[in-house]
């Protein structure tokens, strides 16, 4: 024993150090291991079973993209007569940036927006127009200001509004009705045209065909008959016939040799 110990000391070497070295890799693999399994425990989502979100309801999508598209087919006459000037003083707050709405009031990167309606095409006094602005001539209507409003590059190619439109044409009217009170003396509105009424089905008889009593025949001339009432006709009772009274016939002379008296006998 001794001369073991002796000889352990002597060499100054371990013979157990390979095996402590490969048991403390084993031991922080194990470790590693057994975290990164419990943190997968306790970390991992949960998968859904249909993968994706859900969308909005079709059917609210549907019915929004409808009412637009009704408002979108309604001429501009038919959205002006319910629009909203307040409103659309309201919308027009995003224009306040290039444009004033005094009367009088000073140009800014756009023209004062005051009496608008009737003015002419780029002809505001003071400010310098596009040349695709001025050659579009003609007088603001109600009908140029909702398709400028709608999308401005597109009504004037060229222009130098840099302005992407309204495309809500509800909005759109507000805005165009709210410009118009923007007068001294506002342009009237375009009145929506009257619809027309329904046309009476092909071979209806009108009120008049049927109420209207038939006018008395001339003098001279043969009533014709009208056309048969529609009601039921009563059937003609059944009657009996009765026997003819068998009349009398001529009554024939008496035969004189029948009514003759006898004759006396002779004596």
């Amino acid at each position: 024993m001794a001369s073991v110990g002796g000889a352990h000391g002597a060499g100054g070497k371990d013979p157990l150090l390979g095996n402590k070295i490969a048991g403390a890799v084993l031991g922080a693999m194990l470790i590693a291991m057994a975290l990164n399994i419990g943190s997968g425990i306790i970390y991992t989502p949960k998968k859904p079973v249909v993968p994706g979100y859900d969308l909005p309801a079709p059917e609210a999508n549907a019915s929004a993209g409808a009412s637009d598209q009704q408002a979108q087919a309604d001429p501009l006459p038919v959205r002006l007569a319910s629009a909203d000037a307040a409103k659309g003083q309201s919308a027009a707050k995003k224009c306040l940036a290039c444009h004033v709405f005094e009367k009088g009031g000073p140009n800014k990167i756009g023209p004062d927006l005051y009496g608008i309606v009737g003015r002419h095409k780029g002809g505001h006094e003071g400010f310098a127009y596009s040349a695709a602005m001025k050659a579009k001539g003609g007088e603001w209507t109600f009908d140029d200001l909702d398709q400028f409003l709608a999308n401005p590059k597109g009504y004037v190619p060229g222009t130098i509004m840099a302005f992407a439109g309204i495309s809500n044409p509800k909005e759109r009217a507000d805005v165009v009705k709210y410009l118009q009170t923007l007068s001294d003396s506002p342009v009237p509105l375009p009145q929506p045209a009257a619809a027309e009424a329904p046309a009476a089905p092909a071979g209806a008889p009108g009120p008049s065909q049927s109420q209207q009593p038939a006018s008395p025949p001339m003098p001279g001339q043969r009533a014709e008959p009208g056309p048969a009432p529609l009601q039921a006709q009563p059937q003609p009772a059944t009657t009996q016939t009765q026997p003819q009274a068998q009349q009398p016939g001529p009554t024939r002379p008496a035969d004189p040799a029948q009514t003759a008296p006898p004759a006396e006998p002779k004596q």
